[in-house]
């Protein structure tokens, strides 16, 4: 991407405001990828942790297996997830909150005894498994958002800057060879009077 510019005072300032944006802009950007990518570490730590504790979950769960079937079909369903937003680094991220449940009433003298806790450890699973996706949602957002601030701490630095310094440069040294050049006109314009009125 080449700056278009002329050879100008004017483009000159121009370009010089430009530098002067950038160049201050290049450090926050700098600390903003080093803060989003400590975040993403623990965001990936978090879901990682969440993970194994769900695995874990149903690891314990596993010989309770032939039991779920004895559970009614849609006696526990999810009615509400709250989620808040979080700003990390100026990225908004999705926080839970808290889950709400809607269970069925069903009879505890026809159902089997262990189908209130059962349904204690659904909502803690299923609270669990909301959490995690959250979680993994958090991580998209901000790997993406540290993925778009290192390309444009990249541009800065490594296309921009170079580009304007390359830019004020060329017109720096034209407007000085274009005064060196009125100026040796006028020695000359001079001494061609001088000798005209000296003859």
């Amino acid at each position: 991407m080449a700056i278009n510019f002329q050879y100008n005072k004017t483009y000159m300032q121009q370009l010089n405001k430009g530098l002067k944006v950038r160049e201050n802009a290049l450090p926050t950007l700098i600390s903003k990828e080093s803060a989003l990518r400590v975040e993403v570490k623990k965001a990936r730590e978090q879901t990682g942790a969440i993970e194994q504790e769900l695995k874990n979950q149903f690891a314990a769960l596993n010989d309770m297996q032939r039991l779920w079937g004895e559970i009614p079909p849609g006696l526990i369903t999810v009615s509400d997830v709250n989620i808040t937003i979080k700003k990390i680094a100026g990225v908004k991220t999705p926080i839970l909150e808290n889950v709400a449940f809607a269970v069925q009433r069903y009879s505890l003298f026809s159902s089997p005894a262990w189908i209130p806790s059962g349904v204690e450890i659904l909502k803690a699973l299923a609270s669990l498994k909301i959490k995690l996706e959250l979680a993994r949602k958090k991580v998209e957002i901000l790997e993406y958002a540290r993925k778009k601030t290192t390309q444009k701490v990249n541009l800065y630095e490594k296309v921009q800057i170079p580009e304007y310094k390359e830019a004020l440069r060329k017109i720096k040294r034209f407007l000085e060879d274009e005064e060196n050049l009125s100026k040796s006109s006028q020695k000359i314009l001079k001494a061609k009077i001088a000798m005209a009125e000296a003859s």
